[in-house]
């Protein structure tokens, strides 16, 4: 089933290493929300079929007020059709998440948050030049249950200096304490144009470690294997049954619309990019314009993109599907590719299925990119 990203391009602040698209000013708030709703009247068309999940990313979607919030589920309701266990994920920062804003977040059909936590230490969020503290990444999650919301995902950062291994595992024995039935975690990418990067490249920070991230990563595997995780996609583990159903689709190319300043969407055959800015983005729904780029994907393109995702998850790599989604030359030299690859232990190999290994997992995108098909085989 198709669904729904909205991307709601506000913050309290920027953190150092963040590259999304936001801004710190709400001063365009409204016009924004109001944009928003245009845009999905205008896409209504672009589904069929009803909506099995809607991801409100960002920015920080918890920044915005109830009535935004239910503005724009109202025009989701008035355009779409949603199904009645639909998974309805907000993203939200520790700091927004007091017992007011729950209490609001409860009119809403929401029933699911993907919390920023990063690290529950303080000195690590204020490196990170986080919005909350160490007393808000534990307090916020405890008040979210409380309030009936269980289904919790939430963010782990590592790979970064100030994380020694003894905290990076205290961090993960938190998470498990707090019983967070879902844990995104991310190694620390030193991204162009953001704030760690000039500090990097002036050397007033501390270069990032690939031998630390590497060894942070095992020991994440390692302890929320034992704690009964499934490792369902390089960065994300769940307890059996709480897997993101929205990314999930996005791994195995569910179609979805894209909505927002900077949103992505999929039909299946096309790629649909809006503008990573806010004023492009109003001024062209203000023309009653879809502000869109629309990539038209080859074969080679839909392959590449379908090696690089199921690799990262757990089900790996279907050989029957290549066969039938994009033809025999595609699998025969997917099968020679395999084949040629000096793997070291990285792949498993049975009749229909290639998934990576442990190790594997340490070299997911270098494995994928082996894999891709450059030459046109049509």
């Amino acid at each position: 089933m198709p669904g729904i990203y909205v991307h709601i391009p506000f913050c309290k602040k920027a953190c150092h290493y963040c590259d999304f698209h936001f801004s710190t000013s709400l001063q365009y708030a409204d016009e924004m929300v109001n944009a928003i709703c245009k845009e999905i009247l205008m896409k209504k068309d672009r589904i069929t079929g009803s909506l099995d999940s809607v991801y409100f990313g960002g920015g920080t979607p918890s920044i915005l007020s109830l009535q935004a919030l239910q503005k724009i589920f109202d025009t989701i309701d008035k355009a779409f059709s949603v199904n009645q266990d639909a998974e309805i994920t907000i993203e939200a920062n520790p700091d927004d998440l007091t017992a007011a804003k729950l209490h609001e977040l409860k009119q809403l059909p929401v029933n699911r948050f993907s919390i920023g936590i990063q690290s529950f230490y303080e000195e690590d969020l204020i490196w990170m030049n986080r919005a909350h503290n160490a007393n808000e990444a534990e307090s916020c999650i405890k008040r979210s249950q409380d309030a009936g919301f269980e289904n919790l995902s939430i963010d782990l950062i590592y790979g970064f200096p100030l994380l020694t291994d003894e905290k990076w595992l205290n961090n993960i024995a938190k998470a498990i304490t707090l019983q967070v039935p879902h844990i995104s975690a991310y190694a620390l990418t030193v991204e162009p144009r953001t704030a760690l990067a000039h500090a990097i490249k002036n050397k007033h920070q501390t270069p990032v470690s690939d031998q630390q991230s590497a060894g942070q990563f095992e020991l994440l595997m390692a302890k929320l294997e034992t704690a009964g995780f499934e490792h369902y996609e390089i960065s994300n583990f769940a307890i059996p049954g709480h897997y993101a159903v929205h990314n999930t689709n996005y791994w195995r190319g569910i179609p979805y619309l894209g909505i927002g300043p900077s949103a992505h969407g999929f039909d299946g055959r096309n790629r649909f990019m809006n503008p990573a800015n806010n004023a492009a983005y109003l001024n062209s729904l203000s023309h009653d314009k879809l502000p869109e780029v629309i990539e038209e994907l080859t074969n080679n393109d839909r392959f590449n993109e379908y090696m690089m995702t199921s690799l990262r998850t757990m089900w790996g790599i279907d050989l029957e599907k290549i066969r039938s989604d994009f033809g025999e030359m595609f699998y025969e030299e997917t099968i020679k590719n395999i084949n040629s690859l000096n793997n070291d232990g990285w792949l498993l190999k049975s009749e229909k299925k290639i998934k990576l290994s442990a190790d594997g997992k340490l070299f997911a995108d270098h494995i994928a990119s082996s894999l891709f098909i450059v030459d046109n085989l049509n």
